[in-house]
């Protein structure tokens, strides 16, 4: 029933990996990891659910007239888990006030996806690109509240930003345009355009980004399944994280 706990939860599986990744490197990366880390990361999720589900109020608002009832659902745990959110996050911004300045510069991504939803095209490319940059962004962020300057952090920062924005078309070409060349192609050609800049980046991220070459060229057309499309997305994304902090996390 809608009114379940479960419901509340965002159903956009891929967008967890995104929201982690980026986030837990870029707090190891960090010379002093702390509290104000967990708190953070507690606010970064609380936040994405509820503007989650602000959007898909906008979107139901829109398309389904005759049923009221299916956008006045995500009312309450809009308003629940922004209030969470700011309880959480408005003392971590009195505490340290510059990220007042992430948030204001990951707002206009978050407008374009409000934008989109609010149109019913959440699945438009753009918009999976505009969401992937905030996301990214996070890294700076949780680098930065444990003392890494951004010069030492926009790298692995970069590199989480080739692969996650390599996912938005990939996972169209294993699902809703498996059938298109024309995204095959495209796709392929990101991830060969990310392998060449993630090796500039570190010789080391030509493993795992290879890798990521790979799957988008050889996997669309075999037909598997969105859960194991899932799964391999969660090893790629383990990897990365786990490359990331090997390469940069050496002091």
């Amino acid at each position: 029933m809608p009114g379940r706990k479960s419901a509340w939860l965002p159903d956009q599986h891929g967008a967890w990996a995104m929201l982690a990744v980026p986030f837990l490197a870029g707090t190891w990366l960090a010379p002093r990891p702390g509290w104000a880390h967990a708190a953070l990361f507690a606010a970064w999720l609380l936040g994405y659910a509820a503007v989650f589900h602000g959007q898909q109020w906008l979107r139901l608002r829109r398309v389904a007239r005759r049923r009221p009832d299916t956008a006045a659902r995500h009312v309450r745990p809009a308003l629940v888990l922004g209030a969470a959110c700011a309880a959480i996050g408005l003392p971590l911004a009195a505490a340290y006030p510059w990220l007042l300045l992430a948030a204001a510069a990951a707002a206009p991504f978050v407008a374009v996806n409000t934008w989109y939803a609010g149109r019913g095209r959440e699945r438009a490319l753009a918009n999976g690109l505009a969401a992937v940059v905030p996301a990214c962004g996070m890294l700076l962020v949780a680098a930065g509240l444990g003392g890494l300057p951004a010069a030492a952090a926009w790298r692995p920062a970069l590199a989480c930003l080739l692969y996650f924005a390599g996912t938005v078309p990939y996972v169209k070409t294993m699902i809703r345009e498996r059938n298109s060349r024309s995204y095959r192609r495209a796709s392929v050609a990101c991830h060969a355009a990310a392998l060449a800049v993630a090796a500039c980046l570190s010789p080391w991220l030509a493993i795992p980004f290879a890798a990521y070459l790979a799957r988008a060229a050889l996997l669309p057309g075999r037909a598997l399944k969105p859960p194991a499309v899932g799964a391999i997305e969660i090893v790629c994304s383990a990897a990365l994280l786990a490359t990331l902090v090997l390469v940069f996390g050496g002091g």
